[in-house]
């Protein structure tokens, strides 16, 4: 029987939530259960975008830095890590997240290890909805724990995101959209979330729920002091028991109805064990959730009209010759050799957006564009404006 333990903590003090954390982890059997001196840990955060900790749309910075101490402690060597959300428009805002977030400065001043995923190379996994492989960051694979720490959200076209989503954010850079455009619905992208979990098979996901997002998330919503820590080896369970904290079903959601289609986790919450201050998911007063989000949840229209435009505004990268130096660094950093040595032409069958070439390239040479993304979106929504 999977197991879910719920602890209450008032706040981000640090020397607080370390107990909080300390103590969920001991209802799950301790840290020797996970970890051993000399491993290599990978916290995979909630990085949305570029916002603030205070924002409640990201893994707050005091939350990782305290488990960052107590992982070091354990003698282990920490990893942050993520591929930011945002880049469907033309920008690459990892490392600037990063920064934005206090995630940089806890990794510097807490002796961890940035991983931003859209730097550091890719490993292909089994699709289920596209004949190709799917990429997921490298060092998903390179260390020797995954701990995934969501953030608890309200999300406007999926109702609610949490542990099994969080590893969206597995797939670098451009991808993410590409994704959303080949998955016509919630369920479809259920799916596509349920093989990236299949593939990472992180070992333990600790939710940040000292103030969580309700209203219109996963970035427009308003922070929510639910003063609580989540803790399950079993990322279904924990979503489950999360979204009855804000009332919200696995019905609701089409996401994790996937994942039990799938086979992810414990989907029931009659056979969910829940331990620590509460013995059922504790009811979180006046949380609001998305305005209409139960019909965007579940209405293909609307993502077949989302899968459009996320297709227009699209940005590839895109060398710049007079810009171009010749030094070669986007071709010897590019993982599927799309970028032809000579003439610098990418081949953009085979390229995977990665913007490893964008992120790398110290002449600024490649950018990030579009064609006149105005015009033609509104020739594909009216057939009546194509010429």
């Amino acid at each position: 029987m999977s197991m879910v333990a719920i602890k209450n903590c008032p706040d981000y003090t640090l020397n607080v939530m370390m107990d909080k954390l300390d103590e969920g982890i001991d209802l799950l059997g301790g840290w020797g259960r996970f970890i051993a001196p000399g491993m290599k840990v990978l916290l995979k955060v909630n990085l949305i975008g570029p916002k603030p900790s205070d924002s409640a749309a990201i893994t707050h910075a005091e939350f990782v830095r305290a488990l960052t101490r107590m992982l070091k402690a354990h003698h282990c060597t920490v990893w942050i890590g993520d591929s930011s959300g945002g880049a469907i428009a033309g920008i690459a805002p990892t490392a600037r997240s990063l920064v934005i977030s206090g995630l940089q400065e806890v990794a510097e001043s807490e002796g961890a290890v940035i991983k931003n995923f859209d730097k550091e190379g890719v490993v292909p996994v089994k699709s289920t909805i596209d004949s190709k492989p799917m990429y997921l960051a490298k060092p998903l694979f390179e260390a020797d724990l995954v701990i995934n720490l969501p953030k608890l959200k309200t999300h406007s076209a999926s109702m609610y995101t949490g542990a099994v989503k969080n590893l969206y954010g597995c797939i670098p850079g451009l991808r993410k959209a590409e994704y959303h455009r080949l998955a016509p619905d919630q369920f479809a992208l259920g799916h596509v979330i349920a093989d990236i979990n299949t593939a990472v098979n992180a070992g333990l996901h600790i939710m940040d729920g000292v103030i969580a997002m309700q209203g219109n998330g996963p970035t427009a919503g308003k922070a929510y002091p639910a003063k609580k820590i989540l803790f399950s080896t079993d990322p279904l369970a924990l979503d489950i028991v999360a979204a009855a904290m804000i009332g919200l079903s696995i019905d609701d959601i089409p996401i994790l109805v996937s994942a039990r289609q799938r086979g992810l986790g414990e989907a029931s919450l009659s056979k969910i064990t829940i331990r620590g201050d509460y013995p059922a998911p504790p009811q979180l007063a006046g949380f609001r959730l998305p305005k209409g989000s139960r019909i965007l949840a579940t209405d293909k229209r609307v993502h077949r009209f989302l899968g459009k435009v996320i297709d227009i505004m699209k940005a590839r990268p895109r060398i710049i010759t007079k810009l171009c130096r010749g030094c070669n660094m986007c071709v010897e950093s590019c993982p599927v050799q799309a970028i032809h040595p000579e003439t610098m032409a990418i081949n953009y069958t085979i390229c995977i957006e990665c913007m490893c070439c964008h992120e790398l390239c110290m002449h600024q040479a490649v950018k990030l564009k579009r064609d006149n993304p105005v015009m033609e979106l509104a020739a594909r929504l009216d057939p009546r404006m194509r010429s």
